[in-house]
């Protein structure tokens, strides 16, 4: 089942298509591929829409190496380091060029005094000295295409240390070359096994701790290609790393270990990238916690981004999130030499009835599917299990069957089911020769079937023949050593290879030009303030949203008048540039249904208004929407990603159940019914208790918009709250009561 294909990736959006708002053309975008001179693509504000691919071949394959600051004395800190080159340069085939001033050889090779100095332009530079800035410019003279850079001191350290990271990749930009660290390490150079087959991991890490459990899969029979340390990333950072990776036809997926991202949008291209090409790349981010947060931070001085924005992006884009290293070894190595799954059915068989229940709930708990075999499958499988036993999923054999030819039998029978994708078989522990003999039966039948086997080898001991050399030796069976890790590994591959049949990049569908509504609504914008609820409310319409019938008066009598238009029962609320809480301040007057009450209304706002020193542009007379679901729909910026859309629970519920969702533009219709599906009050929405469904369709247009005007407007707009956004009975639409909208 392991050894072939590619992976894919993991989400739940599938082909994205955007609401057309008013006259507003439909969101575009190109994907991840390299630009070509100055026609790189770009989106309405200005942004690329094309992530180069850096071109790294020369970096992890060079045939010339300079060592700057090499050395062979013994007990120096670079002595360990040139050593480590000069094998790692042997096994690559490139010629290794020490630079040294005060000495003529190291380790036997000729020695030169300066950069200048080198016979042969070389592809990288390795960089053994405190203040790698001098030696940058003299790079760039030898036209040097790569450098890295060990020391450390730099933005990790603090303010200082992040001013001299500046200077650094300053230099490195100016000089022209492509740079890995500062604050990196030797495992770029590290021995790879050369001889495993099937498709590879590519790593990549801030640093060398955290690859190691992933490298040494390598003695369990997985092929490691490419190990990135980025460090601080002063230049080179994970997107490029995961742009290269996704492109090499070696990679079967990519791991990452991830402190802290340097750029999002260039994230969101390099994961776009990746899934396009249907490379999955799966990923430990620290940050979920504040504490977390921090120590990144302090460890590589780079953002970590609010953690909900990082979670939606990832899973926009498929990236496979998990959370410790022992779930990023076993899913990286799942996933990248899994066939395609053929159904997302898992069929559970073991030994023990109660190994078999007990994997089963917390499978289901996970959210993968066990379908129950059909009565013609059963009555097969009790042709070899005796009939007391239960083989509807989990299946249970009782023991004996396994130890002679019954055992073969039964697999290949689960295996020929068409609802089975994934065939699971805990083995507790080690029980000869029943064991054995299972786990030789599972390593045969999955090199004659085309679906996944997996085995959860759950002996504490780990040097079993069985486990060592049978299972272990099969490239087609995946082995894991813990319940939870098999689970999470699993339910990635079918989620990725569900996400990669229907991916259609948003960014295809992203803004180029401003819309007659960007327009509009550029002048409807106050740099620096925030807009009154009727300016905010203009803006909503320039985008098409719809709002209540409404007049804005500034007499009593021009109140009457209006609530004579617009209708009673009315509401009226006080509108002003420094309002935010109405409701709080008695500034909002509810089921007015006469002009005696409308006048006092009126009066009585202005009062309370001048009282509270709250300068006003007038009231809003508006029409009473008294039935719907309310709903808050926003843009806040976030300092990695930018523009981001909230959809949640609205009224005084977002404030007490914070039930949202997020999404990072761009993204499509399918994302946005996915960030519905997110909240655990999704169900308001299907109607209960005798209230009718609402209109979702009007819902997903209006979050749609919103994604359009954070996109066109997102350097101006800081923040925009829609809150209530009451969705009326399906059919009849959506209407934002009130509105808040702050200007940068």
């Amino acid at each position: 089942m392991l050894g072939s294909t590619h992976g894919t990736l993991t989400t739940h959006s599938g082909p994205a298509r955007v609401v057309a708002c008013g006259e507003q053309p439909p969101l575009a975008v190109h994907g991840l591929s390299e630009p070509h001179g100055d026609s790189v693509d770009r989106d309405v504000s200005g942004r690329p829409l094309h992530a180069p691919v850096p071109d790294l071949d020369r970096f992890f394959r060079p045939e010339s190496v300079a060592v700057i600051g090499a050395s062979d004395s013994e007990g120096r800190p670079n002595t360990g380091i040139t050593r480590q080159l000069v094998a790692w340069a042997e096994r690559v085939g490139a010629r290794l060029h020490p630079v040294n001033p005060g000495r003529d050889q190291v380790f036997g090779l000729p020695c030169h005094a300066a950069v200048a100095d080198l016979p042969e332009r070389v592809d990288l530079a390795v960089l053994l000295v405190g203040d790698p800035v001098p030696v940058i410019g003299q790079l760039a003279e030898a036209k040097v295409r790569f450098a890295v850079a060990f020391a450390s001191g730099f933005a990790e350290t603090g303010a200082a240390g992040a001013a001299a990271q500046a200077r650094l990749a300053d230099a490195v930009e100016r000089a022209g070359l492509r740079l890995l660290g500062p604050n990196t390490n030797l495992n770029a150079f590290e021995k790879f096994r050369d001889d495993l087959d099937g498709p590879a991991i590519a790593l990549i890490t801030q640093s060398g701790h955290q690859g190691r459990p992933v490298f040494t899969l390598q003695e369990l029979g997985i092929r490691l290609s490419h190990w990135a340390p980025t460090g601080n990333e002063a230049d080179l950072e994970t997107a490029d790393f995961i742009s290269y990776f996704a492109s090499r036809p070696e990679v079967g997926a990519i791991a990452a270990y991830v402190e802290g991202l340097k750029d999002g949008r260039g994230f969101l291209l390099a994961a776009d990238h990746a899934a396009r090409n249907k490379v999955p790349v799966v990923a430990v981010k620290v940050g979920r916690t504040e504490t977390g947060a921090r120590m990144a931070a302090s460890h590589t001085g780079k953002l970590t981004g609010a953690d909900r924005v990082v979670d939606a992006a990832m899973r926009q884009f498929g990236v496979i999130r998990v959370d410790g290293l022992d779930e990023l070894q076993d899913t990286a190595a799942l996933l990248a030499r899994a066939r395609k799954p053929t159904a997302e059915g898992v069929a559970v068989y073991s030994i023990s009835g109660g190994t078999g229940a007990h994997f089963s709930d917390l499978a289901t708990a996970a959210g993968l599917r066990l379908p129950t075999l059909t009565d013609a499958k059963q009555s097969e499988l009790h042709q070899w299990i005796p009939d007391y036993l239960n083989v509807a999923n989990p299946i249970d054999n009782g023991g004996h069957p396994v130890g002679d030819w019954r055992g073969r039998k039964i697999i290949d029978a689960i295996l020929a089911d068409p609802s089975v994708g994934v065939l699971i078989c805990p083995i507790t522990g080690p029980f000869p020769p029943m064991s054995d003999k299972l786990a030789q039966d599972l390593v045969d039948a999955a090199e004659q079937s085309d679906k996944l086997v997996c085995v959860v080898w759950g002996s504490p001991v780990g040097t079993e023949d069985a486990y060592r050399t049978t299972l272990l030796g099969s490239s087609r069976v995946a082995t894991f050593r813990t319940f939870a890790n098999c689970i999470t590994a699993v339910r990635a591959y079918l989620e990725h290879h569900r996400f990669a049949a229907g991916y259609r990049s948003p960014f295809d569908d992203a803004p180029r030009v401003p819309s007659p509504s960007a327009r509009k609504a550029q002048g409807l914008m106050r740099p620096g303030q925030q807009l009154s609820e009727h300016a905010a409310k203009q803006l909503l319409r320039a985008y098409g949203i719809r709002v209540p019938r409404e007049q804005l008066v500034t007499s009593a009598a021009a109140a009457v008048r209006a609530a004579s238009l617009v209708g009673y029962p009315v509401v009226m609320k006080a509108s002003g540039p420094q309002l935010a809480h109405k409701t709080e301040l008695g500034l909002v007057k509810v089921g007015l249904t006469s002009a005696s009450q409308v006048r006092d209304a009126y009066r009585e706002l202005i009062d309370i208004a001048r009282y509270e020193d709250v300068p006003l542009d007038g009231v809003l007379v508006c029409q009473m929407i008294e039935r719907g679901v309310e709903m808050v729909v926003g843009v806040t910026h976030d300092s990695l990603f930018g523009p981001t859309v909230t959809v949640g629970l609205g009224g005084v519920l977002v404030e007490v159940l914070r039930d949202v969702a997020v999404g990072v533009p761009p993204f499509g219709e399918d994302q946005a019914r996915a960030m519905l599906g997110e909240l655990r009050g999704h169900a308001l929405l299907d109607g209960v208790r005798g209230a009718p469904p609402a209109d979702t369709d009007a819902l997903i247009e209006v979050v749609l918009r919103v994604q359009r005007m954070a996109l066109e407007l997102g350097g101006d707009l800081a923040e925009l709250d829609i809150n209530p956004l009451v969705v009326l009975p399906r059919g009849e639409g959506a209407v934002a009561l009130d509105a808040l909208a702050v200007c940068h």
